[in-house]
């Protein structure tokens, strides 16, 4: 029900956007859309669910067996993305960096991707991937002087320093904040890179993260057992009933 839930919410934001009337605006988005995002967890929750309740329900041993390897699978797949970002974190970096700044310029690309930045930036309070000259990468903020954007040489108002008397969020505070000295941003905007944000705030909530991946972990392997102990005894009484 779940995976069913979240397809039908991505079904319709993306009819909502025009893409199941034009499935080449997928591609055209070089960005991450993050519908696509809900759409893929939704096929892989709806896919267990139906496997392992119509497994068990009908005592389908292939079934069961598909339920119990694709969640096998997951498991070590999480558990070898884990393994790799802490032995390799510079090339984990440079990657979250890269990624960052691929979606920096489909920012105005996609209302999703433009809303996912925004609070992904008022969240943690930075702006940019590695600060906000990175805002340079998209063409609408870029301080270039090609450029006959209105926005030229500033940040989305997400990167600004809220003003607690301010009942109304101002989505223009951003403009030609860049066009003035350095010196003078950290009264406007937050000067600190995401990614540097994301660092700091790991080794913070370094137990909270440990406990979520052991709680996940632990729903799989209690997963993987009931489906093995189901599958045994399936197989023990057509066993019994051959002889």
């Amino acid at each position: 029900l779940a995976g069913m839930a979240f397809l039908a919410a991505g079904l319709w934001a993306w009819s909502e956007k025009g893409v199941l009337s034009d499935l080449t605006k997928v591609t055209g988005l070089h960005g991450l859309d993050p519908v696509l995002l809900v759409l893929l967890v939704g096929i892989v929750m709806f896919t267990l669910g139906f496997a392992g309740c119509v497994g068990a329900l009908r005592e389908n041993i292939c079934l069961l067996k598909f339920f119990c390897g694709a969640i096998m699978f997951i498991f070590l797949l999480e558990l070898a993305v884990a393994v790799l970002a802490f032995l390799f974190q510079d090339w984990v970096r440079d990657k979250v960096k890269e990624f960052f700044e691929i979606n920096i310029k489909s920012y105005r690309d996609d209302i999703d991707l433009q809303n996912l930045i925004d609070s992904l930036q008022k969240i943690n309070h930075c702006c940019g991937a590695q600060g906000p000259d990175d805002w340079d990468f998209n063409i609408y903020f870029n301080c270039s002087s090609e450029s006959k954007s209105r926005e030229k040489c500033g940040v989305p108002f997400s990167c600004c320093i809220p003003d607690p008397a301010q009942k109304v969020v101002n989505t223009q505070c951003g403009y030609d904040v860049r066009k003035k000295s350095k010196s003078q941003w950290d009264d406007q905007i937050f000067v600190k890179g995401c990614i540097v944000a994301l660092e700091a705030w790991l080794p913070k909530n370094i137990y909270m993260v440990a406990g979520i991946f052991i709680a996940i972990s632990l729903l799989q392997i209690f997963g993987i057992f009931l489906a093995r102990t189901l599958i045994s005894d399936i197989e023990a009484v057509k066993a019994g009933n051959a002889f």
